[in-house]
């Protein structure tokens, strides 16, 4: 993509704008849209801007404050002696999804080998503390989805967040770190390990200077990126509560698909995810086959027979006949399903059940069921 041409002097304009506290996304937009540009604001007589909803003069006093300006002008040093990419709100390299979210950031920096043309992005969150089943699944998610290609958007923390971005680089998917800090330093410091391995192949957004530090707020503001970045979020696992079911909340509000992995009700990181599921806030969301169905994201040829493929390794040979059946027959009763595979009814209800939780059968209205 092209990107648009800023002079240094519309880049401060930016980061003045950024660094004024009481000035949020949203009237950051506003004011821009007004103005005509970044630029345009500081050159604005304060009465022009009064005439904008919202502006007082409380808020034109802090945003001509000299100290933004002078913030401004340090941070310009940092990006331009580190060689640090950014893009700016309106441009065409800007994620393309959050563009479409009012109180996206109006500019992001970034790191890596990050190309976000025509692909196909999916966020994924999750507790902290992750488990060796919240593990596995994303084992074996990412090892299904591969095919597609898809871009993974995570946070870089600890628990879900690395395991799935660690699988994502095996698999050589492109996967992005939202960060809660500036690009100056990686957080946690143990995972600065995996930084290098991310950037070959994807890399790193933040909002934040080089100033910043990863305070818990920082966290929260970055969640609205990792929600706003892809098509639809998936949280593994989670407690009661997290900063995972946050971002959740946040891609419901931006009216973005959200799934959530389904747990045993004793288990304390399912909690989260059973609740959204229970709520209606989540589809239940069992393998990749459910995600890829949900979001109507179509196959090549070769990809299909490959996620097909993958689908069935972990049918054993009850489930392979019920399933070609269903391929072959389309949408089938449950009687119809047990007298044509000469399986008792009550084995024919259990395995469609257990199908249905692998991810490769789904149940309809009517009591009918259909092959994915």
């Amino acid at each position: 993509m092209i990107k648009l041409q800023h002079t240094t002097d519309e880049l401060i304009a930016m980061l003045r704008l950024q660094h004024v506290p009481n000035i949020g996304d949203v009237m950051a937009k506003r004011l821009i849209a007004h103005c005509g540009s970044p630029s345009a604001i500081f050159e604005a007589k304060r009465n022009q801007l009064l005439q904008i909803d919202g502006i007082g003069t409380h808020t034109i006093k802090y945003l001509f404050d000299a100290e933004h300006l002078e913030a401004a002008e340090k941070e310009l040093l940092f990006i331009t002696s580190n060689n640090v990419e950014w893009t700016y709100f309106e441009d065409a390299d800007y994620p393309q999804y959050l563009k479409h979210c009012i109180d996206s950031p109006i500019l992001l920096f970034r790191k890596g080998n990050v190309n976000l043309e025509g692909r196909k992005l999916i966020s994924v969150v999750g507790t902290r503390k992750i488990t060796s089943y919240g593990t596995a699944f994303c084992e074996r998610f990412i090892a299904d989805i591969a095919p597609l290609n898809p871009v993974i958007v995570s946070g870089f923390a600890y628990g879900v967040d690395i395991c799935i971005q660690r699988e994502a680089v095996k698999q050589g998917l492109q996967t992005i770190g939202c960060l809660a800090h500036g690009l100056n330093q990686i957080y946690p410091k143990s995972h600065a390990k995996y930084q290098a391995d991310v950037c070959k192949n994807g890399g790193f957004y933040t909002e934040f200077w080089s100033t910043s530090s990863p305070e818990r707020e920082n966290f929260l503001k970055r969640n609205r990126i990792i929600a706003g970045m892809s098509e639809a979020t998936l949280v593994v696992e989670s407690a009661e509560k997290g900063g995972s079911l946050v971002t959740a909340d946040i891609a419901n509000s931006y009216n973005r698909d959200v799934f959530a992995v389904p747990g045993r009700t004793s288990d304390t990181y399912s909690l989260g995810c059973n609740n959204l599921i229970k709520q209606q806030k989540a589809h239940i969301l069992t393998s990749a086959a459910d995600l890829i169905y949900i979001l109507d994201w179509d196959l090549e040829e070769p990809r299909d027979k490959a996620i097909q493929k993958q689908l069935f390794v972990d049918l054993d040979h009850t489930e392979q006949a019920i399933y070609s059946y269903l391929q072959q027959n389309g949408k089938q009763l449950l009687d119809s399903v047990a007298l044509s595979c000469k399986i008792p009814i009550f084995k024919a209800s259990s395995t469609l059940l257990a199908m249905e939780m692998k991810g490769v059968i789904r149940p309809l209205p009517g009591k009918l069921f259909e092959a994915i």
